[in-house]
């Protein structure tokens, strides 16, 4: 089996810098994606979990006619 070159780079990863040299302001985006999206507060996460365990339980089978 042959290894690829030291100096190869992938279709994605040329893709991946040309677009970055041309847009560079997609990195600030992504962090203010990511902001929005996943890293939450701790006092976001702590809202979210009262919600949780005040929420109430459903049936197992929800279309059940006898419940």
């Amino acid at each position: 089996m042959m290894l690829p070159s030291r100096h190869y780079e992938s279709e994605h990863t040329k893709f991946m810098r040309e677009l970055l040299q041309r847009r560079p302001d997609l990195i600030e985006k992504q962090r203010e994606g990511r902001a929005i999206w996943w890293d939450k507060r701790p006092k976001e996460l702590a809202e979210e979990r009262v919600m949780d365990t005040s929420r109430v339980a459903q049936s197992p089978y929800v279309y059940d006619a006898d419940s």
